[in-house]
């Protein structure tokens, strides 16, 4: 039994859907007033060396919602930012709270504390992989489409930390997913060779976003910079050309398409006014979700570790 939330990877689908099926219900129970203090006396440290506003307030709202407490840490709050090793942060922090959210840049540092917390680690994003996100993605399609299995999935843009992470999904829920990326920004060459090797059928890469999109179920964007990315704004502006999920482009899924984009949005770059703030865009109701999914995630990994 793993004891941290790394990467989708880590887990099987059953796994999964046991905790997207957990926040519909702590979801459910928050509509209706439900007192949820399963995390009474719990407190979770958020490490953010990335700093954040959506993945921030919906962890802390998740922690709080739940009965528990919150302790924030930016890089300049912490020694981090001046060269203590991880592995001391990582023993230090372990006695003194519940669970460690983490946002950094190198997978590697999640890694690393995990291996010395002695607590749960999960990761709310790294340079490599973003599974908190990519999990309340898909809660948002099962509320929407009902279902995964038989989906056709479009990815238009950058091959990053999102790409990487619904490659994963595919593979383990087996749904279809078409990638569109510029020339030297695919997703990991890694990720993607581990994907076709196991579930060679669900994955395709190309660099025609009108080709991954025909027929899909539901269409995601995302920044065409990332954060740490902003000096090549200007230049990625040129290769994305083309890239841009516009209504004409939108009219080639299937009318009932949902479009999915994880926020912050840059309108008029990866995507267009009209297409975010149409009826076809659930973007507020996927941010929602995040703070349910960081409930079902918290509960069960602090609960397990107790």
């Amino acid at each position: 039994m793993h004891k941290h939330f790394l990467a989708l990877s880590d887990y099987s689908k059953d796994e999964l859907l046991s905790w997207i099926h957990r926040a519909m219900v702590l979801k459910a129970e928050a509509a209706a007033g439900t007192p949820q203090q399963q995390l009474a006396g719990k407190t979770a440290c958020l490490l953010f060396e990335k700093p954040s506003t959506r993945t921030r307030v919906s962890f802390e709202a998740a922690m709080y919602g739940l009965g528990g407490q919150v302790v924030f840490m930016s890089a300049r709050d912490s020694q981090l930012g001046r060269g203590e090793p991880l592995k001391d942060t990582a023993r230090v922090l372990g006695r003194y709270v519940h669970t460690l959210v983490v946002r950094t840049f190198g997978q590697n540092v999640v890694e690393e504390l995990a291996h010395y917390a002695g607590i749960p680690v999960i990761n709310a994003l790294t340079d490599l992989y973003h599974p908190c996100q990519v999990l309340s993605d898909l809660m948002t399609v099962l509320e929407k489409k009902k279902r995964l299995d038989g989906l056709q999935v479009a990815w238009i843009g950058d091959g990053n930390n999102m790409a990487n992470t619904w490659i994963e999904a595919a593979a383990i829920f087996g749904f279809q997913l078409r990638l569109a990326c510029p020339q030297g920004f695919i997703p990991d060459e890694n990720i993607l060779k581990h994907a076709l090797t196991h579930a060679p059928a669900c994955i395709g890469l190309s660099q025609d976003p009108e080709a991954a999109i025909a027929g899909a179920d539901v269409v995601n964007v995302d920044v065409w910079a990332s954060m740490g990315q902003e000096a090549e704004q200007e230049a990625r502006l040129a290769h994305f050309a083309g890239y841009q999920l516009d209504s004409p482009l939108l009219a080639k899924a299937k009318e009932d398409a949902i479009v999915l984009h994880c926020l912050p949005a840059h309108r008029g770059e990866e995507i267009s006014e009209e297409v975010l703030e149409g009826p076809q865009s659930v973007v507020f109701d996927q941010a929602e979700n995040k703070m349910h999914v960081h409930k079902a995630l918290l509960e069960h990994f602090i609960l397990q570790a107790a």
